[in-house]
């Protein structure tokens, strides 16, 4: 029988095969759960750098919008040196407004692109392949 087989451990006492077994399932037992723990705190690790890094991301965002607004008052008191500041501030406002308005419709048209979502010439194809396999089997 094989359960009745010893081996010598390392302690120098007889363990069967099934003794070997047990101790060979704890150990990996004890392994996954060393790997897990592992695993585990590597994800956590990476997790709280992951939101560091989006924290910065942030961050710059906010200041590169508050760079575009000072870029902005000083192109408004650049053309201020030979407009009055009204004009000036409205001329910046309306190609501010333009450049808007252009990325607008650009998206618009990108999006009407994208819909619907549903592969339209890949179900197409299927459609045309079912008719053929279909005419196929009449005749």
């Amino acid at each position: 029988m094989i359960g009745s087989v010893r081996r010598p451990s390392a302690d120098g006492h007889q363990a069967s095969v099934g003794e070997l077994v047990e101790r060979a399932s704890q150990q990996l037992s004890e392994l996954v759960r060393r790997e897990m723990r592992l695993a585990q705190a590597e994800l956590a690790q990476k997790g709280k750098r992951a939101g560091l890094g989006g924290g910065m991301f942030g961050g710059a965002a906010v200041v590169g919008f508050l760079a575009l607004q000072a870029l902005v008052a000083g192109a408004i008191a650049a053309l201020a040196l030979v407009l009055p500041v009204w004009a000036s501030a409205l001329i910046i406002g309306g190609v501010l407004l333009l450049i808007t308005g252009v990325l607008a419709l650009l998206g618009r048209m990108e999006l009407r692109q994208a819909t619907p979502v549903a592969p339209q010439q890949a179900i197409g194809g299927v459609k045309a392949d079912i008719q053929e396999i279909k005419g196929r089997a009449h005749r």
